[in-house]
């Protein structure tokens, strides 16, 4: 009788240890799975900031749409809207970047296309060519009748584009009108005239950034 009483006060010792071992080990999972759950409660917060532009004034000047790091500026042919030849600057957003878009200029939306296509790395500068996308075209009214191209593209993250705008209506510069989610790019097709006033490398803010200017 001593003897198993003995076995079983160990034995129950020692389901009252693992019993403890446990209960921290899920007390410990848990905390670190609230402060991951809080982490990323932060993260989607920072990630949808919507900051007011402080948008230029004068006239002629064609405004950044989109936050990010300009990685290409080239000569590209852009039937759809531009009708051919025209200038092509391409900004790439990082998960790190506002990805509200903004109308670069004053005027109206002339022509929306959606493309559906794949979620390639946006890093990549011909994604367009590949990747779901959405096309704006607006015709300005400063100077009027000038063509802008705007396309808004997916990227590997990001699987939706949330327009704001549809075709025939009224934008003004700096206007928001657009929302792609998470990491993505923005094309944006100029006519040959423009000057451009930034080069590769340079970071841009969305609606507040000159890119280029019209005469």
């Amino acid at each position: 009788m001593i003897g198993l009483s003995g076995t079983a006060v160990l034995v129950l010792l020692a389901v009252a240890f693992l019993g403890k071992v446990i209960g921290a080990c899920v007390f410990g999972f848990a905390t670190v799975l609230f402060v991951l759950w809080g982490l990323f409660v932060i993260f989607t917060f920072y990630f949808f900031r919507d900051p007011d532009p402080q948008t230029p004034a004068a006239a002629g000047l064609v405004i950044a749409p989109g936050h990010g790091k300009v990685d290409t500026i080239d000569t590209t042919n852009e039937p759809d809207f531009m009708g051919g030849e025209c200038q092509r600057l391409s900004i790439f957003l990082s998960v790190f970047d506002v990805h509200v878009q903004n109308s670069p200029v004053t005027g109206r939306i002339a022509y929306f296309k959606h493309s559906p296509g794949q979620y390639l790395n946006a890093m990549r500068a011909d994604s367009a060519k590949f990747n779901e996308n959405v096309y704006l075209g607006i015709e300005s009214i400063e100077p009027r009748g000038q063509k802008i191209g705007v396309r808004l593209i997916a990227g590997l993250i990001a699987r939706r584009i949330v327009p704001w705008v549809a075709q025939n209506e009224p934008v003004q510069r700096g206007e928001r009108i657009s929302l792609i989610q998470f990491g993505s790019r923005v094309d944006i097709y100029l006519p040959k005239h423009a000057q451009v006033k930034v080069k590769l490398g340079d970071r841009v803010v969305g609606g507040e950034s000159i890119l280029a200017t019209l005469e």
